[in-house]
Parts: structure tokens; sequence; C-alpha cells
């Protein structure tokens, strides 16, 4: 008999409408290599949603994106109800969220990094911060959510006269020109480098991540068979520092004017929208995406 495989989708955070798309993608390719599969809306209640099902399914395919989903916490429920599940564990899904934690991993590491600081809108205010250019990005969200690019001391008092989105406190980064790049990790090996191309977009943002024809795949990137490794040993060194498994993602920026590389963050659970970076790697290294999805359920284990 084929695997009985829940997939955990839609949940309340932010990223929602991105965890709908990607649970739906997910689950008419299961479906097509044959699996017994069951839809979960993911609620605060997930542990009675997950108890009710009846026979109890043999893997957790989990494709909720933002807190709750990917930060650790949903891991941890399932580590407790002792039902394998796809993507990384608790440690490795708890500080790939919080970017400050991973970017101290990093740097553990030998990973290059941009400058970066914890700071507070009083901080930007009385200048005791990053002076522009640089990024602006809420600790523990993904998919872009709350991201601010601030290129000149205009744009900072701009910034400053609005309402402050961002919580008690904001990750602000120095803002490296340049190449957007990313790399897909599966099982520890770096697949193919994408370049990134966003057009009118100052950054790879929400919009240009989901919205068709907001972004352009390069695969591969157009680049030097150097920096193609080291961006490819940067990735795999990323994943091993945070412990990670299955598939993950590692997003860099590159300056070409001074051979420059830095690492943005590790997604733990990239995407799988039509219009998502991870397809596109398995499918230039030969996968189907109902190959690499079906590679994911199988994959799939508790830490303990």
């Amino acid at each position: 008999m084929s695997k009985h495989v829940a997939v955990i989708y839609g949940g309340w955070s932010a990223e929602r409408e991105v965890s709908l798309s990607s649970g739906r993608e997910c689950i008419k390719a299961l479906h097509e290599k044959g699996y017994q599969v069951t839809e979960i809306d993911a609620t605060r209640d997930l542990a009675a949603q997950l108890t009710a099902i009846d026979p109890k399914p043999d893997v957790i395919f989990n494709a909720l994106h933002g807190r709750w989903g990917e930060d650790g916490a949903v891991q941890g429920l399932l580590e407790i109800m002792d039902i394998p599940y796809t993507h990384s564990g608790v440690r490795a899904s708890a500080i790939a969220m919080d970017k400050m934690s991973a970017k101290a991993m990093f740097m553990e590491y030998d990973i290059p990094c941009a400058r970066h600081v914890w700071v507070t809108r009083d901080e930007i205010a009385k200048g005791a911060a990053l002076p522009p250019p640089y990024v602006l990005k809420p600790n523990n969200e993904g998919s872009s959510v709350g991201v601010e690019i601030i290129l000149t001391a205009e744009e900072e008092q701009n910034m400053l006269s609005r309402d402050w989105v961002h919580g008690a406190g904001v990750m602000q980064e120095e803002f490296v020109p340049g190449r957007e790049m990313t790399v897909a990790v599966k099982d520890g090996e770096a697949m193919e480098v994408i370049e990134i191309l966003t057009g009118n977009h100052a950054f790879y943002d929400f919009e240009s991540k989901y919205a068709q024809g907001g972004s352009e795949h390069v695969v591969p990137a157009d680049i030097s068979d150097d920096l193609r490794t080291k961006l490819r040993q940067n990735a795999e060194a990323a994943y091993r520092a945070l412990g990670c498994r299955g598939i993950a993602r590692a997003d860099f920026r590159y300056d070409p004017k001074h051979d420059r590389l830095a690492i943005l963050e590790i997604n733990t659970q990239p995407g799988m929208t039509p219009t998502s970076l991870v397809p596109d790697a398995a499918r230039h290294d030969g996968f189907s995406f109902a190959d690499i999805v079906a590679w994911m359920v199988e994959d799939a284990s508790c830490e303990r």
C-alpha cells in the first residue's frame, strides 16, 4: 500500500496565501505519484486535527510558511506526536527563522555576511546605527514580509516619519549592491546556482517572488566557475551550520565590482509554488516537480 501523507498548509501566518499555493501544488504532485493524501488547513488546534485523522498518517508534508509553521513550533509538535515530517527539524528551523541567530552561526562557520545590527526606531533616529544604504528586516518573518531598503538619508527620514511596522526592533543589514543568487541544497549537496532577475523591483520582494512574471530565474546562473564553486560551498556550509535536513535554500548577494559575496539567509522550507526557485533547480537536475515532492516524502523523519 502507498504511504498515507497528511499535507499541512494554509495556517494563520502572514504567509498564508503562499502556503496555500505551495500546498495545492504538492497535493497534486502526491496524487500523481500515487500517495494517499489527507489535506489539512492548519489551525491553532493542529494537534487535534492530526489526532482526528484515521488511519494515522505515515508522513506529514509540511507546506506551511512563516511563523509557527517553519520556526520550530510545528516541528516540535510533530516530534511529540512521533510523526515523521519533511524539511528541517526543531533546532535548524528555529535558528533559520531568527535572522540574528542565523547570522551568528554563519559567522562562526566563516560564511561571509554583510554588516548587521539589531536596532530600534530610536537608535536609527539618533544616528546610533548603520548609515544608509541598508536593509531593514523583521527578525522572524519570511518571503520578504516587512523588508525595506533604505538607500539615502532622505529615505531614512521618510521611513522614520511613518508608522513603525517592525515591532520593538529590527535587523538592520548593510545593503550589498549587485546580483541576487540562490542555491538549493538537497540532503547536504548543493544544486545548481540560480540568478534572480527582478526587473523593475528594487529587490526580490513579495510581489516579485509570487506574481507571475514578477522575476526571471536564470538556471544555471551566468557566472564564473570560481564564483559558482564559492556559492555552492557556502550554501552547503550554511546547511551544515544550522543542521538542516531535506531541502533548504541559501540566498546570497554578489557585488561584482568588489568581488564580494554575502549570505542573506537560509530558508528551511522554501516555497513550492508555480513561481518558486527549488522546482526550477530540481528540473535542471533532472527531477520533475512530482519527483522532488516524492523525494521529500521519502526523506521525512523525526529527529528523535
